[in-house]
C-alpha cells in the first residue's frame, strides 16, 4: 500500500506481508501502478480532479487450446482467431509453447446462466462447435468452473499531474478494455511523449507535466472510446456484408491514396498517429463512405430506370 504526503513529495510504503514502512522522499513521484492506482487515489482528493470509470456488463474468461499430440499448433498460427457471435465472442491467441490463450467475453448473465457442465458443452456445441474439440470436453468444464469471469473497466481521469510534484501515467490514468490491444502501447507511448517534453523544456517539470496532462488526456480518452467501439466491430459488425465491403473500400482507398485515406486500425496499430486524428478520421471517413455509399445507390437506381424506359 502507498500513502502520500499533503506535500505529495514523501510516499510512505507498506508491502503485504511485512510490518516495516519505508518512506521515501523525490522531486517527482511518477504513478503507473494500475488501474487501481493508489497514487490516483491520492489526487481525487484535491478540487478540480476529474474522475469517472465504467465497468461494462460484459466479463471475459481464459481458457486452453493446447498443441497437437505432435507438439504443434492445433490452429494456423499466423493470426487472431475470432468467434463473433453478435452479443458475445471468443478469441485465440497464440503462445511460444504452441499453446493458445483462449478468452471468452460475453454479458455476465450468460456466464450466469451455464452453472452446470451439460450447459456449459451444449452452449459451446451450439456456438463454438469446432472449438470444442480442439479444447477438449474435459478440460472445457474443468476450465470454465475453476474460476469466476473477470470484469473490464474503463477509467478517465484529468488532470495528470499536481503541480511538479505527482505524475500518472499507463492504466493509472487510462485504463481501457482490451480490445484494441493498445493497453500497453499507450503506456509505452505516454513515456515517449514525456521524455519529448523532458527534452524540449529542458526538465522544467513546471512546463512539462502541464502540457503532458493537457495534450494526453484527449488521445487517451479517444482511444478508450476507440477500444469500446473495437468490442462491437469484433463481435458483431464482422458479421454483416455491410461492414465487409466498408473494409474492402477502405483497402482500395488506401492503396490509391495512402497519405490520404489511412484506414482505422492501420492508424492506431501501425503508426504514431494520435489516437485523437485516428478518431477524427474515423468520424470523416465514415461520412464519406456513407456519402459514396448514396452516390453509388443513386447511380443503380438511374440505371435501373433508363433501363426501364
Amino acid at each position: 500500500t502507498t500513502r502520500s504526503s499533503k506535500t505529495i513529495r514523501t510516499t510512505h510504503v507498506s508491502r503485504a506481508g511485512q510490518s516495516e514502512e519505508v518512506s521515501e522522499t523525490a522531486d517527482l513521484i511518477v504513478g503507473a501502478d494500475g488501474a487501481f492506482s493508489t497514487i490516483r487515489r491520492q489526487l481525487m482528493k484535491r478540487p478540480g480532479f476529474d474522475y469517472s470509470q465504467r465497468y461494462i456488463e460484459h466479463g471475459y474468461l481464459e481458457l486452453c487450446i493446447p498443441p497437437t499430440e505432435d507438439g504443434e499448433f492445433a490452429m494456423e498460427q499466423n493470426y487472431l482467431h475470432i468467434w463473433p457471435r453478435g452479443t458475445f465472442m471468443m478469441i485465440a491467441l497464440p503462445n511460444q509453447d504452441r499453446s493458445w490463450t483462449v478468452t471468452l467475453f460475453m454479458p455476465f448473465h450468460k456466464f450466469d446462466s451455464l452453472d452446470t457442465p451439460e450447459k456449459l458443452v451444449e452452449f459451446f456445441r451450439e456456438y463454438f462447435p469446432d472449438a470444442v474439440a480442439l479444447i477438449g470436453q474435459d478440460q472445457l468444464v474443468k476450465d470454465f468452473f475453476a474460476t469466476r469471469p473477470s470484469s473490464l473497466v474503463s477509467v478517465k481521469c484529468k488532470p495528470y499531474h499536481i503541480g511538479c510534484k505527482a505524475l500518472i501515467i499507463g492504466d493509472a490514468a487510462h485504463a481501457m478494455v482490451p480490445f484494441y490491444g493498445q493497453g500497453m502501447n499507450a503506456g509505452f507511448e505516454d513515456c515517449r511523449i514525456l521524455d519529448e517534453l523532458m527534452e524540449r523544456h529542458n526538465d522544467d517539470l513546471s512546463l512539462v507535466l502541464p502540457e503532458f496532462s493537457q495534450t494526453r488526456n484527449e488521445d487517451a480518452e479517444a482511444i478508450c472510446d476507440l477500444a469500446m467501439y473495437n468490442y462491437i466491430e469484433m463481435r458483431d459488425l464482422v458479421n454483416k456484408r455491410s461492414f465487409l465491403l466498408r473494409k474492402k473500400l477502405d483497402e482500395l482507398l488506401f492503396w490509391l491514396f495512402p497519405r490520404q485515406w489511412v484506414p482505422l486500425y492501420t492508424s492506431v496499430t501501425f503508426s504514431n498517429m494520435s489516437y485523437t486524428q485516428c478518431l477524427s478520421n474515423k468520424q470523416w471517413q465514415g461520412k464519406s463512405s456513407a456519402l459514396n455509399h448514396e452516390a453509388i445507390e443513386a447511380d443503380n437506381v438511374a440505371r435501373v430506370s433508363s433501363a426501364g424506359r
